[in-house]
C-alpha cells in the first residue's frame, strides 16, 4: 500500500466519521429512536439512509464507467449474487445487536472519540466475535477462508 492510499482511506474514513457525527448516527439513542418504529419513532435518520443510498448509487453508476479507481491499481467489487444462509444469519445477528445497543460498527468507532465507555465496550466485543469467527472458521487474519471451505463463486 502506498502512502497516497493510506491518505487517500484516512480522508475517507475522516469524512465517513464526520458525517456520521453530524447525523448523530453515533449516538445511540438517536439510532434506537429510529429503530422503534412501534413506539416513539424519531423518523429523522430516514433522510441520513436515504441520502447514502443516493450518494451510494450515483457512486456506483460512475465508477462503473471508469477503467480503474483514481487512487488504486482496480476496483474491488464483490462479485458473489447468491444469497446463502451464512449471509442471513449475518444479516440477522447484525440487525439484533443494532437494535439492542444502537451502535453498528463504522458509528461505534467514530463515537470512541467522545471517549465514553459505551462504545468502547461495543469496539471491544465486536472486536472479540471477530477473532472468534477467525478461529472457529481456520480463517488467518485478513486472509481469505481455507480452499476446502470457499464458496463457488
Amino acid at each position: 500500500m502506498t502512502v497516497r492510499e493510506i491518505l487517500v482511506g484516512l480522508a475517507c474514513g475522516v469524512l465517513f466519521g464526520v458525517g456520521l457525527a453530524v447525523s448523530q448516527m453515533i449516538n445511540p439513542a438517536k439510532v434506537l429512536g429510529f429503530l422503534d418504529v412501534a413506539g416513539d419513532w424519531d423518523p429523522s435518520l430516514a433522510l441520513v439512509l436515504a441520502s447514502a443510498v443516493a450518494v451510494s448509487t450515483l457512486a456506483f453508476r460512475a465508477i462503473g464507467r471508469r477503467p480503474r479507481p483514481l487512487f488504486a491499481a482496480r476496483f474491488d467489487l464483490p462479485t458473489r449474487k447468491d444469497v446463502d444462509a451464512r449471509l442471513v444469519s449475518g444479516t440477522a445477528v447484525f440487525g439484533v445487536g443494532w437494535g439492542l445497543v444502537g451502535f453498528c460498527p463504522g458509528p461505534a468507532l467514530a463515537a470512541l472519540a467522545l471517549g465514553r465507555w459505551q462504545p468502547t465496550v461495543f469496539v471491544a466485543a465486536m472486536l472479540a466475535g471477530m477473532a472468534l469467527y477467525r478461529v472457529s472458521t481456520g480463517r488467518a487474519a485478513g486472509g481469505a477462508p481455507p480452499a476446502s471451505t470457499r464458496p463457488a463463486d
